[in-house]
């Protein structure tokens, strides 16, 4: 495949299993080089089109293309030039750090030697070097995270596709995580990952789409998502003791304050492009909130205002 044909490629891409629909006519493009996002709740239908694209689970319908082939008929050659990194860790507790990937290496045909240099060289880059002779069973989830990272490199692949790589790590172990997959991108690795995390797709991706009920709300940056569908800044409101029905009264007394206004069932958000001055009209209205927080906007707000919920319900 040339260098400016697109590295991944889907057309229609659907995929049943029974009556339900997990996927619902996704098409989308991924070009080499590209740091790219499927963003979403569970049940979102990202983890689905991974698995597809990973070649594991062959679409209902569609077409489907990695790296130039199509994933139904040349599914092995695929997954050789694939690295993967699943949502659930599955690596061998009973070795220690080095043979867990001196022994997938070998899965690869690599060369006994050449599998155990490329193992110290892969540790060293997840900074695991000083754990090498230790079991797997005593490492920390965040080196677990970045060993199975590291995995997935040995083969030294095309593309590394993520599946929720910091679900469950602890702030500092994310933001490792985040510096190591930065530097794949610096060096022209494709990666693909999918995150509920807003913060995680703002961070990693050049480009990303939001996923709803197994179809694509949107796609863009995640500059260009911020800006096509929210505004600069945002309003938190909270008012104390306040429910859903009470909220929705107060949130008729401020139509008009923002271009946007959105009640969620423990705050109001205002959509604004100066934060400051509808704070100021809130209590020119004489309504006195418990607490306000004013923000930038985010992907959440973005995904919110597609689909009317939050990312993490």
């Amino acid at each position: 495949m040339s260098d400016d044909s697109p590295l991944i490629s889907a057309r229609n891409l659907v995929k049943r299993y029974g009556d339900a629909t997990a996927v619902a006519g996704v098409d989308l493009t991924v070009s080499r080089g590209e740091a790219f996002g499927f963003l979403g709740p569970n049940g979102a239908g990202k983890s689905t089109t991974m698995r597809m694209i990973g070649c594991v689970s062959e679409p209902t319908s569609g077409e489907l293309k990695v790296l130039g082939m199509d994933t139904v008929t040349e599914g092995d050659r695929i997954r050789a030039r694939l690295g993967v990194v699943p949502q659930e860790d599955t690596l061998d507790t009973e070795l220690t750090v080095f043979e867990n990937l001196v022994i997938y290496a070998r899965y690869f045909g690599i060369k006994y030697g050449v599998a155990r240099e490329r193992a110290r060289e892969l540790l060293e880059f997840v900074r695991l070097s000083d754990r090498a002779d230790k079991l797997v069973e005593s490492l920390s989830g965040g080196m677990k995270r970045r060993l199975t990272i590291a995995r997935a490199l040995v083969n030294e692949p095309d593309v590394i596709m993520l599946d929720e790589p910091t679900t469950g790590l602890d702030p500092q172990a994310r933001h490792l995580v985040w510096e190591r997959l930065f530097q794949l991108k610096q060096r022209g690795i494709t990666i693909i990952l999918t995150t509920h995390y807003m913060d995680e797709a703002e961070q990693l991706c050049d480009r990303l789409v939001i996923m709803d009920g197994g179809r694509i709300a949107s796609e863009g940056s995640p500059r260009q998502l911020i800006d096509r569908h929210v505004t600069r800044e945002v309003v938190e409101l909270r008012f104390n003791g306040s429910h859903t029905d009470e909220l929705a009264e107060i949130a008729g007394k401020l139509d008009g304050i923002a271009g946007q206004l959105e009640p969620l069932p423990d705050r109001i958000l205002l959509y604004a492009d100066n934060a400051e001055v509808a704070v100021a009209e809130v209590h020119a209205r004489g309504l006195t909130p418990s607490s306000v927080l004013e923000r930038r906007a985010t992907l959440e707000d973005v995904f919110l205002r597609l689909t009317g919920r939050t990312l993490i319900e």
